[in-house]
């Protein structure tokens, strides 16, 4: 089963904990922050690097 990755500016398909995967720009994150969000709401940048970044839904 393939992994969802979510971008930083979409919206969550769903409400849950996702976590980042990886960042757009191609580089690795070390952010291993956990967040809560709603279904609807967008996905934020990464909170530690504060760049566009794939969430995953942890």
């Amino acid at each position: 089963m393939a992994t969802n990755k979510f971008k930083t500016g979409e919206n969550a398909p769903e409400s849950g904990k996702y976590k980042v995967d990886s960042l757009v720009n191609g580089g690795s994150s070390s952010d291993d922050t956990t967040i809560d969000i709603e279904q609807g709401e967008q996905f934020p940048p990464s909170p530690s690097d504060n760049d566009a970044a794939y969430w995953v839904k942890a």
